[in-house]
């Protein structure tokens, strides 16, 4: 009697894996372009931080409410998922605004209170999300970590005293100043490569699994259903 319980939960994990795998990818994106700026820059400003982060947020807001929208319709959690891209694209515009409209000194208050507080509420979204979702839908291990990480970035953020200032000489004697802008900038390029790795591995592994499961058992009649359908049951 569990064979048959077996085969339709596999067909059930694939056609979630289906439906989910673009959204991971289409979420790295922005997140790879964020942190291949930040890295190729010798500009690490508070300035160059809202611009940079302002820009993705606008983009990595609308993707995800994008495939939000069409890859989790039905799902418990897409209103949490939507919340976060609604977050993810005001902090984009508020540090866009900010970049523009104020002093330098005023900026690096700014470039913290928006990344922490970014960091902080869709970081214990999508932790939420994974945890109200775990055992019921294929990516919820996927939203554990990336939240999680994220959270780790809004700890990080909150620990960096906004008036450090450091002064050293390099290798090449120039002397030069590392200031809380600076390390906060570094903070958001490695959380931004950290998860645009974490995302494509995870979407990667969602396609190949799906095509793992259909090469290994073909769906069954009657078996196929929404993606979301097992998570609205639970």
């Amino acid at each position: 009697m569990s064979f048959p319980t077996r085969a339709a939960d596999a067909n059930i994990d694939a056609v979630q894996r289906a439906a989910y795998w673009p959204m991971p990818i289409a979420r790295a994106v922005p997140a790879a372009g964020l942190a291949l700026v930040i890295t190729f820059s010798a500009d690490h400003s508070a300035r160059f931080g809202l611009l940079s982060f302002g820009v993705f947020g606008i983009v990595a807001g609308l993707a995800l409410g994008a495939v939000t929208q069409f890859r989790l319709a039905g799902a418990r959690v897409r209103p949490y998922f939507l919340t976060q891209a609604a977050v993810t694209l005001v902090a984009g515009l508020g540090a866009l605004l900010v970049s523009s409209g104020h002093t330098s000194s005023s900026e690096v208050g700014f470039l913290f209170l928006i990344l922490t507080t970014f960091a902080a509420v869709t970081g214990f979204l999508e932790l939420y999300s994974g945890m109200r979702s775990r055992r019921r839908f294929v990516a919820s291990s996927d939203w554990i970590g990336v939240g999680a990480l994220t959270v780790v970035a809004a700890l990080a953020f909150v620990l960096i005293p906004p008036d450090y200032r450091q002064n050293f000489s390099g290798p090449d004697h120039v002397k030069r100043v590392l200031d809380a802008s600076v390390v906060a900038v570094g903070v958001l390029g490695a959380w931004a490569a950290i998860t645009t790795v974490f995302l494509v591995i995870a979407g990667l592994s969602a396609k190949w699994g799906t095509q793992a499961i259909a090469a290994s058992s073909p769906p069954e009649p009657g078996t196929t259903s929404h993606p979301a359908e097992s998570e609205n049951r639970a």
